[in-house]
């Protein structure tokens, strides 16, 4: 896709935005205007809040939201950012997370390309052949998930990290306590018809004191073979998914302006006789037992003094243990060694970071800057090297506000690394180890005027440096010692208009326009014959509210990239996800009632169909004298019943699927 393309694609989006935007608006003024009709209500109806104050690509996603989409997993509630899709969905093992042509890609589950953080976790960004994201966790256990796209958000999470950063924060007790003492819960029942799907979710919380909170969280989840639009049965994607949470806080000093946080987080999976190869779901491997178990702890000291400006302080001490135990069933006996195959990888991190406020040569800082320890270990197999990685980061993003409209955010990492073999493989001898490190970094701008509309652009660059898989190649020594390379370019427009077509109503819009260039490749299977790629797309979040609860939400991708081999001919990049719009109209009936239509739309790409997918929801608040938050939720999924598969995906999707929820605080 060439700029003048892009440009296109943007003036059409542009103008189809504005086609909903007027139907939807002027259907708002004709409801307010009839007598006696509902009021004026508060502002911000939307699903969704599009970040028009910020430069960075970022996508938020709520409690709230959370619970709307019904999601069955992590990857299924994010796959409706612009820039993210799925390799797969509808099962935890067999799903990966694509964001901008990177991460999951069908041979892989997951790379450094893409970071998960969970409460300040590093969880698996290892390529581990042919199962998913390994990112088993259930998402009733999380209160916000935010993605930022690209490089230019990322120096303060990772290295490498080219297609984006998957943050997940779990629920505090104080989400349901609101900060009072005693005790507070919330129960929710759901049920899926398409795969006969059934969760249980029990959330306590619990405040003996102002300065003491604790929280449980135990969520049952559990789906049988879910059938496609054309009824035919899809195989081996059902599962049994039970996860728990446990979380303490202790606050304490002047004003309790220091505090401790303790989180455990643990998700499990039991398969039996199920095909090795997670993605496809096929047999062609063999059959396998899997066990799969997935812990998570961190430990956190903040301090935050009141009247200092200078210290923000948080120290995150974290452990992120991802262990997989199998047995195989049946297959080959050339097959065997990978089927019994046993993989374990625990990381352990420790982050400091310290975000100061202070004025300097007459302009304001907002300064974070920090380091981590980083010691990664992984367990060999045979289709996975073991070894340890340890790394040393020092990071400082600096938000610089020259008060008039402009914002200048530079942002640097270093990063050190020895990483080690610790077995003897095919091509590797245990011991042998490696030293490396790299310097980057990257600066963004931003420009507000007074009118609603601010401009933004920025350039990044990161290294990804050696992971332990680049000990399974014959050019080890050389991969060893060569990180992977990508620079980054953004250009886009924001606008957010409050009082746009009457004194109720807000529109927020935002396209950005990116190109990435990766060189030095040595990730996946092609690495010998590829010298670099070349991605480049355009992101467009919108929305629109009105007083009268009628709100609109669209965001659209249009991405491409190009294969550039070392023999100098050139290839589609096959791991881009499809150009998609994705629109939803709603109403907000006060507090009782919210109704919303959604619809998914993506274009053909190479030999993939694209297809048009719609979604109704509805969410109804009960008013209970015993019970708080009492909501019945309804959603239709694939409402007509579409046959379709995604592109990257290596199975159909889900057919029609009617979802219930019933939910209630206490």
């Amino acid at each position: 896709m060439n700029i003048i393309t892009l440009r296109r694609a943007l003036l059409c989006s542009a103008s189809g935005m504005a086609l909903a935007f007027s139907a939807t608006v002027s259907t708002a003024q004709d409801l307010s205007a009839a007598e006696g009709f509902l009021g004026t209500l508060v502002l911000g109806n939307n699903k969704r809040d599009v970040q028009t104050d910020t430069a960075t690509p970022e996508t938020t996603i709520t409690a709230e939201e959370i619970r709307d989409r019904q999601a069955n997993s992590i990857a299924e509630l994010i796959d409706s950012v612009p820039g993210v899709t799925l390799v797969n969905s509808g099962t935890p093992t067999g799903a990966g997370i694509n964001i901008r042509g990177y991460g999951a890609d069908g041979t892989y589950g997951s790379n450094q390309k893409v970071q998960i953080q969970l409460d300040g976790a590093s969880m698996g960004s290892e390529e581990l052949y042919r199962i998913g994201t390994q990112l088993y966790t259930d998402p009733s256990l999380f209160r916000e998930v935010s993605v930022i796209r690209g490089t230019v958000g990322s120096y303060e999470y990772g290295s490498g990290v080219i297609g984006g950063v998957v943050n997940l924060e779990t629920i505090d007790a104080s989400d349901l306590t609101e900060g009072e003492i005693g005790l507070s819960g919330r129960q929710t029942f759901e049920y899926y018809g398409n795969g006969n799907t059934k969760v249980s979710s029990t959330i306590l919380g619990w405040q003996p004191t102002e300065q003491l909170e604790f929280l449980l969280n135990y969520t049952w989840r559990e789906q049988g073979n879910y059938k496609d639009g054309d009824g035919n049965e899809v195989a081996n994607t059902g599962y049994e998914l039970p996860s728990y949470l446990v979380k303490g806080k202790y606050s304490f000093g002047d004003n309790a302006d220091q505090s401790l946080t303790f989180s455990r987080s643990e998700t499990t999976s039991d398969e039996k006789d199920v095909p090795y190869d997670a993605f496809a779901g096929t047999r062609t491997f063999g059959n396998v037992d899997r066990y799969t178990e997935t812990t998570t702890t961190s430990l956190q000291y903040a301090y935050n003094p009141a009247g200092n400006d200078l210290i923000d302080l948080t120290a995150n001490l974290s452990y992120a243990d991802q262990y997989i135990e199998q047995e195989m069933v049946s297959g080959s006996p050339f097959s065997a060694a990978l089927l019994n195959a046993d993989h374990r990888y625990e990381t352990t991190k420790l982050t400091v970071k310290n975000t100061s406020l202070f004025s300097a040569f007459g302009v304001d800082h907002n300064l974070r800057a920090g380091g981590e320890i980083i010691h990664k270990e992984r367990l060999s197999a045979s289709s996975a090297p073991g070894g340890t990685d340890k790394r040393f980061a020092l990071f400082a993003i600096d938000e610089i506000d020259f008060g008039n409209g402009l914002t200048l955010t530079p942002a640097l990492r270093y990063e050190t690394q020895d990483i080690e073999s610790n077995s003897t493989g095919t091509y590797v001898t245990e011991g042998e180890s490696f030293s490396n490190s790299e310097l980057m970094g990257g600066v963004s701008a931003r420009y507000a005027f007074d009118n609603g509309f601010a401009v933004f652009g920025s350039v990044a660059y990161t290294a990804g440096l050696p992971i332990l898989d680049d000990f399974d190649y014959a050019t080890y020594q050389t991969y060893m010692t060569q990180s992977e390379k990508a620079v980054t370019y953004e250009l886009g427009v924001s606008y957010d208009r409050v009082g746009l077509f009457s004194g109720d109503d807000q529109l927020k819009a935002k396209a950005n326009l990116w190109q990435t260039r990766l060189w030095d490749y040595t990730s996946g299977t092609d690495y010998a014959t590829v010298d670099r790629v070349n991605t480049e797309g355009l992101e467009i979040e919108a929305s629109y509210s009105h007083g009268s609860g009628l709100y609109v939400d669209m965001n659209a991708n249009f991405s491409s990239g190009e294969w550039a081999y070392v023999d100098g001919s050139t290839a589609d990049y096959t791991r881009m996800p499809a150009n998609s719009l994705g629109l939803t109209l709603g109403k907000k009936f006060n507090d009782t009632l919210d109704l919303s239509w959604e619809a998914v739309l993506t274009k053909d790409i190479q030999s993939t169909p694209g297809y048009a997918v719609h979604n109704l929801r509805a969410t109804y608040a009960l008013d209970t004298a015993m019970l708080k938050e009492a909501e019945i939720r309804v959603g239709i999924e694939n409402l007509f019943d579409t046959q379709y598969t995604p592109h990257l995906a290596t199975r159909a999707a889900p057919g029609r699927n009617i979802k219930l929820s019933l939910a209630a605080a206490f």
